[in-house]
């Protein structure tokens, strides 16, 4: 069973270096998102973390860390390929061999956009040094075409908290704060991400009908999110036991599961967004400002109250302040 084919979606009990060149044709995928072996003996890691394994798919294939450096470049030098020009790619490593993922991604045409930082629950517990709560997540994209990046796909450009602080600016940060997801009793893969963060990626990364990749599928969550959200999907699992769990999952997940339970962003803008400034209005709002200076104690309300009453978005306020106020 090397190839399984369900409504449409590949996936493939292959060696994800040989499978893809075989398989996926050159500049064909709009998103990878791959979790590659760590290099850290996962296969063992219950033995010094005291892990409950009874319910984890047996099968996790590991790479020993004197072939890591080869093996790196090599699925790289694949992704690279098969990524359409202005494709995007989301590699999750942890910090032992990241210095092998970067080197390989040095070595391709592959250019960064971001290098994140996701903390997570659930770290190792240590006596002697800090615990360790957090991966790396390397986002980078092929060159030759336009990324695809949803600025406004999670939330608004004028979405506040409590505080008055951007929520689209705060989801937009490069440090992540997502749990692992606890599934006590239930059958799981080694180190699977949570289906929040895969979400997250996909909603700024990709569009509906897009194909995303997954070359390391394990427990097949990136399938599952692709599918949910209307994604097309090809991927790879080397570990037949693992793979064949996988496949039962998947066949129960429907297209487009997900849709209805993401938040829908407030896409309204303020009447006069974008629209230029008379110089009435330049003399008023100087003179809005330092009337409300005497109302108001911080200059956060200041802004919020003059973005009402001028129709306008905090940026632009704050703009045209330090213009008038010279």
């Amino acid at each position: 069973m090397e190839e399984v084919v369900i409504k449409g979606n590949r996936y493939y009990n292959q060696d994800c270096i040989t499978g893809a060149q075989k398989n996926i044709k050159a500049d064909s995928v709009d998103l990878i998102i791959t979790d590659p072996p760590y290099g850290i003996d996962g296969d063992k890691l219950h033995r010094h973390y005291n892990r409950d394994e009874d319910f984890i798919v047996d099968g996790y294939v590991e790479i020993p860390a004197d072939q890591y450096a080869d093996f790196s470049h090599k699925w790289i030098q694949q992704a690279e390929r098969i990524l359409k020009p202005g494709g995007s790619i989301y590699i999750v490593s942890g910090y032992t061999n990241l210095y092998h993922i970067l080197d390989a991604l040095r070595d391709s045409e592959l250019e960064e956009v971001n290098h994140i930082i996701w903390k997570y629950n659930f770290g190792v517990y240590t006596k002697k040094k800090y615990i360790s709560s957090h991966y790396h997540i390397l986002f980078y994209q092929k060159p030759g075409g336009e990324r695809t990046f949803n600025l406004y796909s999670r939330y608004g450009h004028n979405e506040r908290d409590k505080k008055g602080g951007s929520l689209n600016y705060q989801d937009r940060e490069d440090v992540w704060i997502i749990n692992r997801e606890y599934k006590p009793g239930r059958k799981k893969n080694k180190n699977e991400l949570p289906k929040d963060l895969l979400i997250k990626i996909m909603q700024y990364s990709s569009k509906q009908g897009d194909l995303v990749c997954d070359l390391f599928m394990g427990g097949f969550s990136t399938a599952e999110v692709a599918v949910g959200l209307k994604r097309k999907f090809v991927g790879f699992e080397i570990a037949e036991s693992i793979f064949s769990s996988g496949v039962e999952r998947i066949k129960n997940v429907k297209k487009g599961s997900l849709i209805n339970k993401l938040r829908t962003p407030d896409s309204s803008k303020p009447k006069n967004q974008n629209q230029p400034w008379t110089n009435s209005e330049k003399k008023q709002l100087k003179k809005r400002y330092i009337d409300l200076q005497d109302e108001y104690e911080y200059k956060k309300d200041i802004i919020k109250k003059l973005c009402s009453e001028f129709g306008r978005g905090r940026f632009g306020i704050q703009r045209m302040l330090k213009k008038v106020m010279d």
